[in-house]
């Protein structure tokens, strides 16, 4: 029986692969910039309307002012929901990052540092395009909108989209 002594075959220790250690931090990069724009478009989903008028008690339509009306009113719905920017944000970033490793990373730790800051972004880019759009949404005017009057609403662009139907009210 023979025992050996000295360190384990390289098999055992990990790989031997020149810039495994960058290589793993890219793809670290490319899992959080998958999962960051997974969870956006998960996530960025709301909706809100407005009907101003109604169904009166005798089962007619009145309008904005309480008035007996003939035609049913209009109402608006806006939704909300992510924005395709923002997923090619992500990936520029991470191309970016990439280019920037392959031009400038003269050392391993210029690589991993690149490849750190640029998975940093990345969840920073996602996190606050969810605030922004959200924030954003919550304070559309759609209580002012009227059927009457074309109006504009500021929709958060280009942190989410924003899909407005207006319909009778039925």
């Amino acid at each position: 029986m023979t025992v050996s002594v000295g360190p384990p075959p390289p098999a055992a220790q990990g790989t031997t692969l020149p810039g495994a250690a960058i290589i793993s931090r890219i793809l670290l990069l490319l899992i959080v910039a998958s999962g960051a724009g997974i969870v956006y478009g998960a996530v960025v989903k709301a909706s809100q309307g407005f009907c101003p008028g109604g169904v009166s008690g005798d089962g007619g339509y009145v309008d904005a002012d309480g008035q007996p009306t003939a035609v049913p009113p209009s109402c608006i719905t806006l939704t909300l929901g992510p924005s395709p920017l923002v997923f090619i944000a992500l990936a520029v970033i991470v191309i970016v990052a990439v280019a920037r490793i392959l031009r400038r990373g003269q050392t391993q730790e210029t690589a991993i540092r690149i490849a750190t800051r640029a998975a940093i972004v990345v969840a920073a880019v996602a996190a606050g395009s969810v605030v922004i759009a959200y924030v954003w949404f919550a304070f559309i005017p759609v209580q002012s909108w009227s059927p009457d009057e074309p109006s504009f609403f500021l929709y958060p662009f280009p942190f989410g989209t924003v899909d407005t139907v207006i319909e009778p009210l039925g």
